[in-house]
């Protein structure tokens, strides 16, 4: 009898190009994305050893980490970031792969780009030099970060060697709390298991509550999946999806198109599969979460008290933090909010953060940044007139890039300051040097910027 295969199984083997016996898998990857960041050394490396890129036109390039998100018709002032964007833009014309810079009407957050584009496809395989390339998973396709020497090597074969991950699974089924998206999903799933459970693992995500989720929501719960530890996250392709991606500037296009989705309905895990490891939640459980420490594990419901450190780290954490055992989110003396990133700056983010938002006014304590995670977005923002809800609220509209999700443009948090963030890390340093995260959804960052606090959940109604 043959064995029954999860939906991991099934997209791993389709792309296994050759087995090392007792050993590693030659894996074909279908689409290798990049940035100015990880890519001029597999650039280098490449020049150097004589070798040419074996297939341009499955390579995606954009700017994104480094590029400043005002003024981007003006050159860029910091040496570094202006550096990499160059240099991406001379490795790109010189190995004949079309680049989505800055000017560009495609330009934008790599991880939100390639969807919204129609790049990204159910059964895939897709790498970057990026730890949340886990999001493009939330199409069925099976998505992870690589390192620097890896990009060369996709560069110079479009394979990868590496061993099978394992399989794990998690399931929320129920009724969603009113006002949880899906940013509190995660983040509560990883406040339970932990950051390390799904280390060697690749998460398929079942349930009605994933079933229930948009596009934009099902992707923000696969990028997040690294923050758990594992090497990707994945969502079985359905309608929802099939829709999201048809008729997107790239997708498949006639009788190409009704093969495709034939092909695509079979990307489901078989009723018996066997996981590795399983995990079980009920939707309501699940309250609007934020985090109080230096890693997406230490999360809670925004009307919990900040809990007692149990180990060392968490003490340190707390420390950083400034932050006291027994005390309440909402004591906390927040001054910046940040709605944006390859997590939470598609176009529903800012949608349901201006539902919220209209007819209100921003607490004058806050600096309140709203940055697209695309050009395409930020289009949807003004055409929409979602500009004029935050602007009269008194909100800032950046253009797009990665932003204050990580310290490496000009959009960084000072030293102390808090930071209701809807990026995915809460790292020390991670945006701006000793500035403190706190993870959210674009809804609870939305009320606090609002509010001037962190609200209680009777509030949030």
């Amino acid at each position: 009898m043959s064995q029954r295969k999860t939906l991991f199984d099934k997209v791993w083997d389709a792309h296994v190009v050759e087995t090392v016996p007792d050993g590693p898998q030659v894996i074909y990857i279908d689409k290798h994305l990049i940035h100015e960041v990880t890519s001029p050394q597999a650039f280098a490396e490449l020049e150097a050893r004589g070798l040419e890129v074996f297939r341009p036109n499955q390579i995606v390039a954009t700017a994104d980490h480094n590029v400043p998100t005002l003024g981007q018709e003006l050159p860029i002032r910091d040496e570094l970031s202006r550096t990499q964007v160059q240099q991406l833009t001379e490795n790109c014309k010189k190995n004949n792969i079309e680049l989505y810079g800055l000017g560009h009407q495609y330009q934008g957050i790599v991880h939100i780009i390639a969807p919204e584009l129609g790049i990204t496809q159910p059964g895939m395989s897709i790498v970057c030099g990026d730890s949340h390339t886990s999001t493009h998973g939330a199409f069925g396709a099976i998505a992870f970060g690589i390192g620097t020497s890896q990009v060369a090597q996709v560069f110079a074969s479009q394979c990868l060697l590496m061993n099978k991950p394992k399989s794990m699974r998690v399931s929320v089924n129920g009724k969603l709390n009113k006002d949880v998206q899906p940013k509190d999903v995660i983040l509560y799933i990883i406040s339970k298991v932990g950051t390390d459970s799904g280390t060697g693992y690749f998460c398929e995500y079942a349930g009605n509550v994933f079933e229930e989720m948009s596009m934009e929501g099902r992707m923000t719960v696969c990028n997040m999946s690294i923050e758990m530890g594992a090497r990707g996250g994945m969502i079985a392709p359905d309608e929802t999806t099939f829709n999201y991606v048809k008729d997107k500037t790239f997708a498949p296009k006639g009788e190409k198109w009704n093969e495709k989705v034939e092909y695509w309905k079979t990307l489901k895990s078989d009723s018996d599969a066997i996981f590795d490891k399983e995990f079980e939640f009920s939707a309501e459980d699940i309250r609007p979460m934020i985090t109080y420490g230096t890693n997406p594990g230490m999360g809670i419901s925004i009307d919990s008290k900040i809990p007692i450190a149990q180990n060392e780290s968490e003490e340190k954490a707390l420390k950083y933090m400034g932050l006291d055992a027994g005390q309440s989110t909402s004591d906390i003396k927040v001054n910046y909010v940040f709605i944006g990133s390859c997590t939470n700056a598609r176009i529903e983010d800012f949608r349901s953060a201006a539902t919220y938002v209209k007819g209100k006014q921003k607490a004058e304590n806050i600096v309140a940044w709203l940055v697209p995670g695309s050009q395409k977005v930020a289009k949807q923002i003004y055409d929409e007139g979602l500009d004029k809800v935050f602007n009269d609220a008194g909100f800032q509209i950046r253009q797009p890039g990665c932003s204050a999700c990580l310290a490496m443009n000009d959009d960084k948090i000072p030293e102390g300051e808090y930071c209701v963030s809807t990026s995915n890390r809460n790292f020390e340093g991670r945006q701006g040097q000793g500035a403190r995260t706190l993870l959210a959804s674009p809804l609870t960052a939305a009320k606090v910027a609002v509010e001037g606090r962190i609200p209680a959940f009777e509030n949030l109604n």
